[in-house]
């Protein structure tokens, strides 16, 4: 079984990184919190891990602001989904 995980992509060795691809691939966007929550992450680490994913163009980032608080939007890309 594990020379199943031989051809895995490197860059979905990391749990974070493959947390992050596997809520976007069944959402069309999520929530910077709504990901923090769901995989239990620091600001810090969904920020870094995030940012590997959006260097790869897998991820795509939009940052808005409601009012005065910023929202940070993610979405999977093409190249992401076919990546995963």
């Amino acid at each position: 079984m594990l020379e199943d995980f031989h051809h895995i992509n490197k860059a979905f060795e990391n749990k974070v990184r493959l947390g992050i691809m596997a809520i976007l691939m069944v959402t069309d966007e999520v929530y910077f919190n709504t990901l923090k929550e769901q995989l239990s992450l620091t600001d810090g680490n969904l920020t870094s891990q995030s940012r590997a994913l959006e260097e790869l163009k897998y991820i795509s980032c939009k940052k808005t602001f409601v009012g005065r608080k910023p929202k940070t939007i993610y979405k999977a890309t093409k190249k992401g989904k076919d990546a995963f």
